[in-house]
């Protein structure tokens, strides 16, 4: 089970006066210099508008800070010497590719690596240091590089360095998803969250698509959009993206669960059935799937019903995650059981203020 994170204040009071129960269950990352640190770390103390708090290494890495190198946040997760080799290496040379093979040339078994990040971190060695080398590129980016010459190396803690990413997922260059002769007719780029980058594609007026970067089905869902306007998507922010990155915001952060963002629903008219009906589940409650399917009047299109639901492209604002299985146990989600369990945990509490 994760830490359960206070707000934002109660976080910041307690990690920087050291309070003993902020070790090992709570991170800070700063957004004026991009890494992430432990309590007790003898840096400069960030204003408390620089700061995103975390109850994991993994979730510092995934939002794209770079550990300190004055309190070593990494180290601190495990004492097993052959992680604190590997992560000497890796600090050492972070745009390297690395392999399984320049891991047992170390010294390190493989499989004793994959297992002791895994504990320690909740990622493997070999994700950790794909990361730092995405991580890296967008530095490059961020430093005035050329797109194309950073393509394969950027990462997500950067506008410029998503958008390569991104490029990549499309299986295109950056340079094609660049605006061209014709205005595009939709617009992609990032949006950070707490519970990880999402990707938002949006024209002027509407959202079109919000969805988890490591999301499995994303590809083809962006492959899709990109269909339907005829390849006019490009790198662009607009309107949409702002609001719903700070109703996003307000949202993860316990101050506000409403979202106002005018959402396009590409779909059947039976899917958008389902997602409007999806909308009408108030935070921290739950239905299944054939619940779903009474409430729309179709009782016997359960099957259906969840096709629909995982067919959705907007996550959180059409909340597909209140849904559950007929004995309340969790189901399956496209961005992760545990981003799910995070979710119903953190919308708890908008239901105990209804209460």
């Amino acid at each position: 089970m994760m830490f359960d994170l206070p707000d934002p204040q109660s976080c910041y009071d307690a990690f920087f006066a050291r309070a003993p129960e902020t070790s090992g269950r709570l991170w800070v990352g700063v957004t004026s210099t991009g890494i992430f640190c432990r309590p007790g770390c003898p840096a400069r103390q960030p204003k408390p508008e620089n700061c995103r708090w975390f109850d994991s290494v993994q979730g510092c890495l995934e939002a794209g800070f770079r550990p300190c190198k004055r309190c070593r946040p990494l180290e601190q997760n495990s004492p097993d010497p052959q992680v604190t080799r590997l992560l000497a290496a890796l600090e050492a040379d972070p745009a390297r590719r690395w392999s399984e093979g320049d891991v047992a040339a170390l010294g390190v078994d493989p499989s004793t690596a994959r297992r002791a990040f895994k504990r320690a971190f909740g990622m493997t060695f070999l994700d950790m240091a794909r990361m730092r080398r995405l991580q890296a590129g967008a530095q490059h980016l961020k430093q005035g590089a050329k797109v194309i010459d950073a393509q394969l190396e950027a990462g997500f803690d950067s506008g410029s360095g998503f958008r390569a990413a991104f490029a990549r997922l499309l299986g295109l260059s950056p340079e094609a998803l660049m605006p061209g002769r014709e205005p595009p007719l939709l617009q992609a780029d990032w949006i950070d969250t707490d519970l990880g980058p999402m990707i938002a594609v949006a024209n002027d007026h509407s959202l079109h698509l919000l969805e988890f970067a490591d999301r499995p089905a994303l590809p083809r869902e962006l492959a899709r959009l990109r269909s339907a306007v005829g390849n006019r998507l490009a790198f662009g922010r607009t309107a949409p993206m702002d609001q719903v990155a700070d109703e996003l915001s307000d949202y993860m952060t316990g101050r506000a669960a409403r979202f106002d963002t005018r959402l396009a629903l590409h779909g059947t008219p039976f899917t958008r059935q389902v997602w409007t009906e999806l909308q009408t589940i108030p935070p921290g409650d739950t239905r299944s799937y054939s619940d779903l399917a009474r409430q729309i009047g179709r009782p016997t299109a359960t099957r259906a019903v969840a096709r629909a639901n995982g067919a959705n492209q907007i996550a959180i604002l059409i909340p597909c995650h209140r849904v559950v299985g007929a004995d309340g146990s969790l189901t399956g989600y496209g961005g992760g059981l545990w981003r799910k369990e995070r979710l119903i945990a953190l919308e708890q509490g908008y239901a105990k203020a209804r209460a």
